[in-house]
């Protein structure tokens, strides 16, 4: 390879761009951070810069392997993709006649391409007739997008582009560690701090992204919408809200304002422990400040009542008048590669293309009409990813198709997610390399990386953009969507996948998201080649995208957003004197989601071998804690072992561990697997657990 190519990192939700370009050293191939494509101001982070060697690793799966004698867990044989497709083909056949169609799901993912999220969701409504689906982004975004649609119409994860944070004159960050989840975001903070900026992070941690802050509020877990509550109330009783913009572009301010009246900074302080001051200094430099920004993430919204607690960030916004102003607003920020573009187009439960909704009559015909079929054949809703999960230990849904996740790492209460899979008739898992979940599957097939497979993505400002193909798949890998379409041509329902490449999948996906809320319809690949992505909604070819939402009107009839009066609730599982601590989980720097890449990236691993479980020195001394020991964890799920770092910068009876490892590292085998009524998303960020020093 003589020539350099353009890309994208597969990493985050930033989508930096990246070039591959020769190297004199092995592989003759190198990576490095892209000049042009605007988002990432020309930078990369660990590990964009590292990003080949997952993709070159030994272990990849480069042909299809099924079980020897079909045992769980036991020896793989090489198979030729006539024998897997036909295979897998006549497995789900049988299983669907005996048991129903729905009886077989499919479990997509969060970095998956629109073009490839679009067919998963396309393949099992048409080619296996059935109602189960959904992906792991249930577990990243669902909460902001549900409270995103309540309160505003309308899910675009963040309502404004990344440019206008360095307009910004105040900023609060809560619940999301950007130096480290999202670190090409941080030059825009850092800009916006030198321009005058205030910055506040809320978090029971302090973090790389708190050392930058004038602010930091260390928040226990679980107590999020009491200190906004605060901040609602001292912003109302002071009339420090913006009275004009209330009245024309939001309902709800009674119920508002009723639902604050008793948080009063000094009852804040004696629920949560930060001080009176802190609250008011806040509430005042917030309201006061010219164009204000609010940007959240899964601390706030892996709870059981995460969906309560964006809504009060959001209140934070809309009373203040930010949303739809320059410089200002409210964003989301989304975690996993294509988790904006992924939910947009048919992998949630409930959704299709377009943020159409299943069980909307007038959404149906028109999706039925783009695929050719009949309107009748769509099934309803399906159930959220870890509903699918227990449907599955329920013995309710009897097969699994799982392409570009890892479930038995990725879920909550892993062990019933363990114990669910090894029930299964057929499981098989489309990846690049024999991950946690793969180790229970019949059959492995292997996928294609991000440097192989051509599509868009949709980035965390709600920018859709293209990656082309760098390299060939290597061995006999396939790209996903060619997978997807062979499969719906071995059941007999290849004549609704045809098409002569992924540009094709694009052109319907737009056909399809015409009229909807997530309109891509004005899209092509010619012009996103073009023009460096386009901001969606974008409904024809002469418009230029939107890249702030909400400047005029909200997405309700009435142009108006809704605030949400919101009275805390505990969490699911709150502390007592058996389990005394709060557990936390969380991402690292080095690391991404269930660690299937990075852990087999030796520059990332080096830096990070394992998880560490942060306690602060007051619980070390109370629990004897001896130099280079280890604690014990002990949910009402389970016990693991972590080595330990004692540090003051996190809540004393709270507890972290990141989450990238799997098996008896594997902190999600503790975690709670309670689900937010609303966006049935698990809370991963605080269970009650016991710490022990560990013998």
């Amino acid at each position: 390879m003589g020539t350099t190519t353009s890309t994208h990192c597969c990493f985050c939700s930033m989508q930096c761009g990246m070039e591959l370009v020769p190297s004199d050293k092995a592989p003759g191939l190198a990576i490095k951070p892209s000049p042009d494509f605007p988002v990432a101001t020309g930078r990369l982070c660990q590990k964009g810069l590292n990003a080949l060697d997952h993709v070159l690793h030994e272990e990849r799966v480069l042909t299809p392997l099924v079980r020897i004698g079909n045992e769980r867990k036991g020896a793989w044989r090489k198979a030729e993709w006539p024998e897997a497709i036909g295979g897998i083909a006549a497995e789900i056949q049988r299983i669907q006649a005996k048991y129903g169609n729905d009886a077989v799901s499919v479990y997509g993912g969060g970095s998956l391409t629109n073009e490839v999220s679009y067919l998963l969701g396309k393949f099992t409504r048409v080619a296996l007739r059935s109602k189960y689906i959904d992906y792991n982004g249930r577990y990243c975004m669902s909460s902001a997008a549900a409270a995103g649609i309540r309160a505003f119409g309308l899910d675009r994860g963040m309502t404004f582009p990344l440019s206008d944070i360095p307009k910004a004159s105040y900023i609060i960050l809560a619940g999301t560690n950007i130096a480290e989840c999202q670190p090409t975001m941080m030059p825009y903070l850092l800009e916006a701090k030198k321009n005058g900026a205030k910055i506040v992070t809320i978090d029971p941690r302090n973090t790389m992204t708190s050392k930058s802050a004038d602010i930091h509020v260390r928040l226990q877990p679980g107590f999020d919408s009491v200190f906004i509550n605060g901040l609602l109330h001292v912003i109302i009783a002071e009339k420090l809200y913006d009275k004009r913009y209330v009245e024309e572009r939001t309902q709800g301010f009674e119920e508002l304002a009723e639902a604050v009246k008793a948080y009063t900074p000094a009852r804040v302080e004696e629920l949560t422990g930060i001080l009176e001051a802190v609250t008011r200094t806040v509430a005042r430099g917030f309201a006061k400040a010219e164009r204000g920004i609010v940007m959240t993430a899964r601390g706030l919204e892996q709870q059981s009542n995460g969906v309560e607690n964006t809504l009060n960030y959001i209140n934070l916004a809309l009373l203040t008048g930010n949303v739809g102003k320059p410089g200002a607003g409210y964003g989301a920020v989304t975690g996993q590669a294509n988790g904006q573009g992924g939910r947009e187009h048919g992998q949630k439960a409930d959704q299709l293309p377009g943020y159409r909704l299943i069980e909307n009559e007038a959404d149906r015909e028109y999706v039925a009409s783009v695929w050719g079929i009949d309107p009748k054949e769509l099934p309803g809703k399906g159930v959220s990813a870890y509903e699918m999960l227990k449907k599955v230990d329920e013995g309710e849904i009897k097969a699994m198709i799982v392409l570009g996740s890892n479930p038995i790492v990725s879920s909550p209460n892993a062990d019933l997610v363990e114990r669910a899979l090894g029930k299964l008739e057929l499981l098989v898992v489309v990846d690049m390399f024999e991950t946690e979940t793969a180790k229970y599957a019949h059959w492995l097939l292997p996928g294609s990386s991000f440097l192989e497979g051509e599509g868009t993505l949709t980035n965390l400002e709600g920018r859709v953009f293209h990656r082309p193909a760098a390299l060939p798949t290597p061995g006999e890998a396939k790209l996903d969507y060619v997978l997807i379409c062979e499969l719906a041509e071995a059941l007999g329902r290849g004549e609704y996948f045809r098409y002569t490449s992924i540009e094709d999948v694009f052109v319907e996906l737009t056909r399809a998201s015409a009229g909807g809320k997530a309109d891509y319809s004005g899209i092509t690949y010619e012009r996103l080649k073009r023009e460096h992505g386009v901001f969606w909604p974008c409904p024809s070819p002469d418009h230029p995208g939107q890249p702030r939402m909400f400047e005029e009107r909200f997405a309700y009839p009435d142009g108006k957003a809704k605030l949400f009066g919101i009275t805390p609730k505990l969490p699911a599982e709150p502390i007592d004197a058996d389990y005394p601590y709060i557990l936390t989980t969380g991402r690292l720097s080095n690391h991404y989601l269930s660690g299937a890449q990075t852990r087999r990236t030796p520059g990332l691993m080096k830096k990070a071998p394992e998880p560490v479980a942060e306690i602060h020195p007051w619980l070390a001394g109370r629990i004897g804690l001896v130099v280079g020991g280890k604690v014990r964890i002990t949910s009402r799920r389970g016990s693991l072992v972590f080595q330990v770092k004692v540090t003051e910068g996190i809540q004393p009876r709270t507890v972290f561990v990141p989450f990238h490892w799997g098996e008896e590292l594997s902190v999600n085998k503790l975690t709670n697997d309670a689900l937010d009524p609303t966006s049935r998303m698990p809370e991963f960020k605080l269970c009650a657990v016991r710490v022990e020093r560990a013998e």
